[in-house]
């Protein structure tokens, strides 16, 4: 396991400013983009709740239930809610394991596929939207930066749960 490197010392009690918030900002930001995914996809009648499990499914992310809870940071009564709307839709069906009784797996049905489908266009538009003005080069600064936010919490977690 990584322990996370020397803190950096940009942020003082004192001086914390919303508008310079990197919590804030990256919560604000990500509000944004599923705010403008869910008005794109309500024509499909899809939820975030719903098109994010689509979304991973499609993508073999996540083959059963408690992967999916997982990967979306969702406690498994709130994944099963979101899984009994799909599987009501007719998109996702449940499938006990044939090897382990006590897993669920789930499978797209062919509709759930035409909708996992839509969402990355969608997706492309709404990022593209929130980068207006930026360039190819700023994207890539952007992202990497963000890697870099994402592993150092990695390696706090990791660090954390290994004392």
């Amino acid at each position: 396991m990584s322990s996370p490197g020397k803190p950096a010392t940009i942020y003082r009690a004192d001086a914390l400013r919303p508008d310079e918030s990197l919590g804030l900002l990256m919560k604000r930001a990500m509000q944004s983009i599923l705010l403008q995914v869910d008005r794109r996809l309500v024509p499909h009648d899809l939820t975030h709740a719903q098109w994010v499990p689509l979304y991973k499914l499609s993508k073999s992310e996540c083959g059963s239930m408690a992967e999916l809870a997982r990967e979306l940071a969702l406690d498994p009564g709130a994944m099963t809610r979101a899984l009994d709307r799909l599987e009501a839709k007719g998109l996702v069906r449940r499938v006990r394991s044939t090897t382990d009784r006590r897993v669920v797996e789930l499978e797209l049905t062919p509709e759930g596929r035409e909708a996992a489908k839509l969402v990355p266009a969608v997706l492309a538009e709404v990022f593209n939207a929130h980068l207006a003005g930026f360039t190819r080069a700023e994207w890539g600064t952007l992202i990497e930066l963000l890697q870099r936010v994402v592993a150092n919490g990695d390696a706090l977690r990791e660090h954390k749960e290994s004392e």
